[in-house]
């Protein structure tokens, strides 16, 4: 029984090995995954912050491109200007096609979700490429409905390019709402629309907030749509939806870097780093959302 039992231990010893160098392995795997995303990003940070600060000027905030020099205010208040019509137009279409498909789309007499086209069409249209849906807008709406570069033409655009991670984000997050707060609103007599704001959607507000942050700055790093729908204006964001374009920050990236002088590679430097802070501030907004109301939840269970 002794040899038995040492033979047994004899023969575990080798899996026990085996398996703390799977399990070693596997980690390094993971460590390494993590360095290929991580590593990308530090590059680029790094390229643009090194490029950028020892030819910064703060002047660039407050001056207007001038040809291929000058600052960038406009397109500092173009950008903004554009987000903003993104988060009316994106946001409020996104939020409420995701509380459609999580909350209202319910079952047919087949069985069969009545969301699930829907949630198929959005899936298909967040993978349609950019620039193709930038020259559909520039065809539809620059050219055939006559509106000329325009602010309202590039909104839609980068709206219908946002739309579906807003839709996704804020189905993801309504369906993570435990089921017991709508069972609770139910029984405490209140209606559907009632529970639904007051219940469903507060308690999914930092999931839809981050996916929403996030859509804006997907689209605030946007280029080609631009370039169909907005074109280009050195001036400051006048109050016209139509026929006026407007400047962006993308665009000294893409097109002064071609430029022979060194003014116009600075410039465009300066406005990686502006956008790079953009989209940085805007992630760092959606992480405080999250942990203010998680924190929230905590102290209102206690």
């Amino acid at each position: 029984m002794v040899a038995r039992g040492a033979r047994v231990a004899s023969d575990g010893y080798p899996s026990t090995r085996r398996r703390r160098i799977a399990e070693q392995a596997f980690r390094a795997l993971t460590l390494l995954a993590l360095l290929a995303v991580v590593a990308p990003v530090i590059w680029v940070i790094t390229g643009i912050v090194a490029r950028a600060v020892p030819h910064w000027r703060w002047s660039v905030l407050t001056t207007n491109t001038v040809g291929a020099s000058g600052g960038l205010e406009n397109a500092i208040l173009g950008s903004l200007a554009i987000m903003l019509g993104v988060l009316i137009i994106a946001g409020t279409l996104g939020v409420l096609g995701g509380v459609y498909l999580s909350e209202l789309a319910g079952f047919n007499r087949k069985g069969k979700q009545r969301g699930a086209v829907l949630r198929s069409a959005t899936e298909v249209l967040a993978g349609v490429p950019s620039i193709a849906l930038g020259l559909v807008g520039y065809l539809a709406l620059v050219v055939q409905f006559h509106w000329g570069f325009s602010v309202l033409a590039a909104v839609i655009v980068l709206s219908v390019i946002v739309i579906p991670y807003i839709t996704r984000g804020t189905e993801v997050a309504l369906r993570q709402v435990p089921t017991n707060y709508r069972e609770g609103a139910e029984a405490l007599g209140m209606s559907t629309g009632y529970s639904l704001r007051k219940v469903v959607v507060r308690s999914a507000i930092p999931g839809i907030a981050t996916s929403v942050l996030i859509a804006l700055a997907i689209s605030v790093g946007e280029t080609a749509p631009m370039l169909y729908t907005a074109g280009w204006f050195t001036g400051i964001p006048k109050a016209s939806l139509f026929h006026q374009p407007i400047g962006y920050l993308t665009y000294p990236v893409w097109t002064f870097w071609d430029y022979p002088s060194n003014q116009a590679h600075y410039l465009a430097f300066d406005a990686a780093l502006i956008l790079l802070v953009l989209v940085l501030v805007l992630l760092v907004i959606a992480r405080l959302v999250v942990a203010r109301s998680q924190r929230f939840a905590e102290n209102r269970r206690n």
